[in-house]
């Protein structure tokens, strides 16, 4: 089995991440267990799902039948818009960790903010309870804006580990990840390949003939290079081996500020101040 150095990133509880993992968002669950085990055969350590995705049974299989040692895999997953609440969420929790068949989670996130229902920060306590009995080892965020990590910060006690969100080079987030850093959040980008999308941009193509690796290699290497966790996902075993393979190269000031060029502010997923 590959052994991949990638860096570690320290959570402001102490804790560690690999600051590169798999995302399994819209795999369904029984492609979801060759995929991770494709993955952790490759040498990934890191593994992003939710319950949403409705794959976790498969996440939880793979990693069972994988042979890695629980210990040695970061897991994550998240509570839906749904199940926000106290009580829910403690639920949901519950039923998440039966799907993934363990006994902890290394992270577990608020899916979104969901504004409209306005029970995000009841919906944190619940986790911070959870952090409490240390079934969830760290706890933090997704698709929070700057107004929603001001209150809950105000309201709650646990600063979050990380706030997960849309990033990558046609929306990198600046001010975001200046908040988030300013208050010892760690942003973690999802779709960070703009859902493939951005992958025939010439500015990418250009900087990948360059260093002799691909578009998809230049943009998580990009996201790296910003200090941002970043979870591609694939369900095709070639590109999960090439997303791990970014660690040969860097990419250099001019190729920064090409790639910083290139920004559109394009969202491929819905904005936080809307969903749910």
């Amino acid at each position: 089995m590959p052994s991949i150095d990638v860096p570690q990133i320290t959570l402001n509880d102490g804790r560690t991440i690999p600051q590169l993992g798999l995302g399994v968002y819209k795999v369904a669950d029984d492609e979801a267990e060759q995929v991770v085990e494709t993955a952790l055969g490759e040498g990934y350590r890191h593994l992003d799902t939710a319950e949403f995705y409705a794959n976790e049974r498969g996440v939880g299989r793979a990693l069972q039948a994988s042979g890695v040692p629980r210990d040695e895999v970061f897991l994550t997953t998240k509570v839906w818009n749904t199940a926000q609440g106290y009580d829910e969420t403690l639920r949901s929790f519950d039923e998440s960790l039966t799907k993934l068949g363990t006994d902890h989670v290394d992270l577990y996130l608020i899916h979104w903010p969901a504004p409209k229902q306005d029970k995000y920060v009841e919906t944190y306590r619940a986790l911070e309870t959870i952090r409490a009995e240390g079934r969830a080892l760290s706890i933090g965020v997704s698709n929070f804006q700057v107004p929603h990590l001001e209150r809950l910060m105000a309201e709650t006690d646990v600063v979050p580990a990380v706030n997960q969100v849309e990033a990558h080079p046609w929306l990198q987030q600046h001010e975001l990840r200046a908040f988030d850093a300013a208050h010892g959040i760690v942003t973690e980008a999802w779709s960070p390949l703009a859902r493939g999308r951005i992958l025939d941009n010439a500015a990418l193509v250009r900087i990948g003939a360059k260093h002799g690796v691909t578009p998809a290699q230049v943009t998580i290497r990009w996201h790296l290079q910003q200090g941002l966790v970043v979870i591609p996902k694939s369900v095709t075993p070639s590109r999960i081996r090439a997303n791990l393979d970014v660690f040969g190269f860097e990419l250099d000031a001019g190729d920064l500020a090409a790639i910083a060029g290139i920004e559109t502010g394009e969202r491929t997923g819905s904005h936080p101040d809307h969903n749910g």
